[in-house]
């Protein structure tokens, strides 16, 4: 089964509501006022630099129960994502070694933040929820950067 097909009964599997925009975006559709949900197949981590910050979810397995609550926690509240320019990539299957797995080199679940710089910022073994991971990019220098300057243009 391709992942994108996995990925979507995955999401459509949470016991929650998805809005049939984010159901897209898990099949890899392009969706600019949404959250961009990708199979890590095919992605490569410096498409995104100085574009967009990239969260990595990866699971041996889409059954993996922190694998499901991250995904929950993800779609329930994408504003803190999208409010940071935030692409999340999703690799559920180790024996593809996708490029993102090649790179990061992640063991079982793994959460991983990484900036427009293309620098990790983020390695986490368990969910978090949206607001930790905001809270967490508006540490950033980068984040602090683009807050002072549309703050700062705003009375110009």
């Amino acid at each position: 089964m391709p992942i994108r097909l996995l990925l979507a009964a995955v999401l459509a599997a949470l016991p929650f509501a998805v809005p049939a925009q984010e159901a897209a975006a898990a099949e890899g559709a392009s969706d600019p006022a949404g959250l961009q949900i990708l199979p890590a197949e095919g992605v490569e981590i410096d498409e995104f630099l100085w574009v967009n910050r990239v969260l990595v979810v990866f699971a041996d397995t889409p059954a993996d129960p922190r694998f499901i609550e991250q995904m929950k926690l993800i779609t329930e509240r994408p504003r803190d994502l999208l409010e940071r320019e935030v692409v999340v990539v999703v690799d559920t299957a180790p024996k593809d070694r996708s490029a993102v797995r090649k790179e990061l080199r992640p063991r079982g679940f793994a959460l991983v933040l990484v900036d427009k710089d293309g620098g990790v910022k983020l390695r986490k073994p368990l969910p978090w929820s949206t607001r930790e991971i905001a809270r967490s990019i508006d540490k950033t220098p980068l984040r602090r950067d683009e807050i002072r300057s549309r703050s700062g243009s705003i009375g110009q």
